[in-house]
């Protein structure tokens, strides 16, 4: 494999967001689809970071707040406000966030993985922090943002 191929191989595209003042990357692979805010059904008794459900071109789908979910307090929604529409595991779900910046290409040199001090059960959904210029944007799992259970809660909801 010559290097120029390698380093493509290496290479990743991600959809990078705003929370709370921090930048978070996702694989553009997982994401289907970028919206503006829409209203949200509240649906009752569900987790305390999950919005609801939109109705997206005919198919419900469960919206959470990833503020909420990552305990970052609660935003004011505004112009920026996105529902970054994602798949996981086969489950359609948005997630809202602050604001969508850009989609990025990065070559795996500039990750690293998480520091041990952060990585926590609470955090088991931090992929690697990639080193962007002067920016840290910190890789988000997918797989691992909502656990087996609240994924199948998830379902139930839509």
């Amino acid at each position: 494999m010559t290097d120029e191929a390698r380093a493509k191989a290496d290479e990743h595209q991600l959809v990078v967001f705003g929370i709370a003042n921090e930048l978070y990357g996702v694989d553009i692979a997982a994401v289907r689809e970028i919206i503006t805010m829409q209203r949200i059904t509240r649906v009752p008794r569900t987790p305390d970071f999950v919005e609801g459900i939109i109705n997206l071109r005919g198919k419900v789908i469960p919206v959470i707040d990833l503020r909420k979910r990552f305990r970052l307090g609660v935003a004011e929604e505004n112009k920026e406000t996105r529902i970054v529409v994602v798949e996981i595991q086969g489950n359609t779900i948005g997630m809202v966030v602050d604001s969508v910046s850009e989609v990025l290409r990065i070559s795996g040199d500039v990750l690293e993985p998480p520091s041990p001090v952060i990585v926590g059960v609470d955090s088991e959904y931090i992929q690697a922090v990639a080193k962007v210029e002067d920016r840290l944007i910190i890789l988000l799992d997918m797989e691992k943002v909502l656990n087996r259970q609240e994924q199948v809660e998830l379902k139930a909801v839509s």
